[in-house]
């Protein structure tokens, strides 16, 4: 079987609205009740053998969480990613009607954010641009890229940047041409891959093949597997997606990690768990193999890029 990690991502933890389609009902949203159960998920976690953890400033409170929770905790053999270049604006107000998020990209906002993420260290594995694109121009910041490669170089940390959108493999392919003394400033690709997704999968092999670390997010199209039809009424996906895991005993969200699992062979595959009953179905995707024909019908789900970032950017936080 193909030994990939299930990472927990900190992104529904650490603030009380998110980008995605299923939610929980009459949950308590208070800072106090968000912090107690990011808490009780990073033990979970833990315990259950999970050793990747991944975050960013933006992902509300969930930074500082995962900070405090290391500083308090003391646990040994983790592994933590952070990013850079995005601030989390909504400040926990409730159906905030503005951006809750800002891209910058800049030297400043790299300097700023690193002053509180270099608290992660020495377990500080990745940091990451958050997600990078050509409009936001930072893969051609000389300051930025230097800055990247002094602090690379100062505390041993892997750099890398994570995508989202549909340029995705050519950002991939520009991304791996930045070089510092011959050597690639970028080894660490945290890329967005599920069953609706899979522009990427050829850029994708290429990382692997040459030895890099590839993080996989979205595995689960921010809920829109689970959804019983699609936009124009379809639910054949769904049913095809509900046969295999019924027969595999396994719930949908095990069923689309594990295809990324077996698709991509990555280092680590996101969770965006936020109960113990959800992380543990997900976990259920290292005890399962898919077989070919499985692999190849859900190949056949994707959809074209352009198609999944703007039926995603229609979602709402909630």
């Amino acid at each position: 079987m193909i030994k990939s990690v299930i990472g927990l991502g900190l992104a529904a933890l650490g603030r009380p609205e998110y980008i995605n389609v299923a939610t929980e009902e009459n949950r308590d949203k208070s800072p106090e009740a968000f912090r107690e159960n990011a808490f009780r998920m990073l033990d979970a976690a833990y315990q259950r053998g999970v050793r990747y953890f991944d975050t960013a400033p933006s992902y509300g409170m969930g930074e500082q969480f995962l900070i405090d929770w290391h500083q308090q905790r003391k646990y040994s053999g983790l592994k933590f990613g952070t990013k850079w270049g995005y601030t989390y604006m909504a400040n926990w107000e409730l159906g905030y009607e503005g951006k809750h998020e800002v891209k910058e990209h800049s030297l400043t906002k790299l300097k700023e954010q690193w002053e509180v993420s270099k608290q992660l260290l020495p377990d500080l594995s990745f940091y990451q641009i958050h997600s990078a694109t050509f409009d936001s121009g930072v893969l051609e910041n000389k300051e930025v890229l230097e800055h990247l490669h002094f602090l690379k170089n100062e505390h041993n940390i892997q750099m890398g940047l994570t995508t989202s959108g549909p340029q995705q493999p050519e950002l991939l392919r520009l991304a791996q041409t930045i070089e510092f003394d011959g050597e690639p400033l970028f080894t660490v690709f945290q890329v967005t891959f599920n069953v609706y997704e899979q522009s990427a999968l050829g850029e994708l092999k290429q990382l692997h093949l040459q030895g890099k670390t590839i993080i996989i997010k979205e595995a689960m199209a921010n809920g829109r597997l689970f959804q019983a039809v699609d936009s124009e009424g379809d639910n054949s996906v769904n049913a095809s997606l509900q046969r295999i895991a019924t027969r595999c005993n396994i719930g949908i969200d095990a069923l689309a990690l594990r295809y990324c699992m077996q698709a991509v062979e990555p280092d680590f595959v996101l969770s965006g768990a936020t109960n113990i009953a959800h992380l543990e179905g997900n976990l259920q995707a290292q005890s399962i193999e898919l077989s070919e024909d499985d692999m190849a019908l859900m190949a056949a789900m994707a959809i074209s890029s352009d198609t999944y970032w703007e039926e995603r950017s229609q979602l709402s936080w909630q």
